[in-house]
């Protein structure tokens, strides 16, 4: 990213601070019903002071790196097992596809009667809500592969998990990383949502106890962090793997 770029983001986001100022100073909206930028930072900087901050964020961070790990390599097994086996395809397919249309949200009572408000409730949710994603891609991506790819890789000499782990997968990067973002968002919400109904420790719970005390500022800030995370992991992480994923596929000049 160029500076050129990088200013233009910076001028973006500092003017949509100053209208949000502006509407605030007019009272076009009540104030106990949106809170002004000063204090919104304040409840940011008093979260970030005593704690609750940065143990919300690394909670929540560590379900989703488990549960979205989890569903990047059970999402990748079954899509491979349904590219490869058509019985499974035509048969499990369907039911992936059904399981892919609930919202994350909806498997929170399930996980609250099988594992209580607990950080496996929270993970299972995460894992429910990307693991299809992860397979529908994967699944679509090994069924894309040339086939003159796999008939080199068997002139080769590759046969069998040899031919998928060294032809299939690579070929099939492209999509992968598709999925690996459909998953990460869907996991990202879910961790979320399960830790809001759960009422355990996260950026989830630290949302409903600003809604539980009606802290506007407080729901605010935390909804900006989430907010503020989601952009930061798509840009350093999701954004690049693209560009190297593209460049190395000859779709994009380094």
């Amino acid at each position: 990213m160029n500076a050129k770029t990088i200013g233009k983001k910076i001028a973006f986001y500092v003017g949509i601070v100053v209208v949000w100022e502006v509407v605030f100073l007019l009272h076009i909206i009540p104030e106990q019903a949106f809170p002004s930028p000063i204090q919104v930072g304040k409840t940011l900087v008093h979260e970030a002071a005593n704690g609750s901050l940065p143990y919300g964020i690394a909670t929540s961070m560590w379900r989703l790196i488990v549960g979205l790990a989890i569903a990047i390599t059970g999402g990748m097994i079954l899509g491979i097992f349904m590219a490869k086996v058509e019985t499974a395809n035509q048969t499990l397919g369907s039911l992936i596809l059904g399981l892919q249309s609930i919202p994350s949200v909806a498997w929170v009572p399930l996980a609250l009667i099988w594992f209580g408000p607990t950080d496996a409730g929270v993970i299972f949710v995460t894992v429910a809500g990307a693991l299809f994603a992860v397979s529908i891609n994967t699944y679509s991506g090994i069924k894309n592969v040339p086939p003159t790819y796999l008939v080199a890789g068997k002139n080769m000499g590759a046969s069998g998990f040899q031919l998928i782990t060294n032809v299939m997968i690579p070929a099939a990067f492209p999509y992968l990383i598709s999925g690996f973002k459909q998953g990460w968002a869907y996991a990202w919400r879910g961790v979320i949502a399960a830790e809001i109904i759960f009422s355990v420790v996260g950026l989830g719970f630290l949302l409903n106890t600003g809604k539980h005390y009606n802290d506007i500022s407080q729901v605010t800030a935390i909804l900006i962090v989430i907010m503020g995370i989601g952009i930061l992991v798509d840009g350093f992480v999701f954004k690049k793997i693209e560009r190297n994923v593209m460049s190395r596929w000859g779709l994009t000049q380094v």
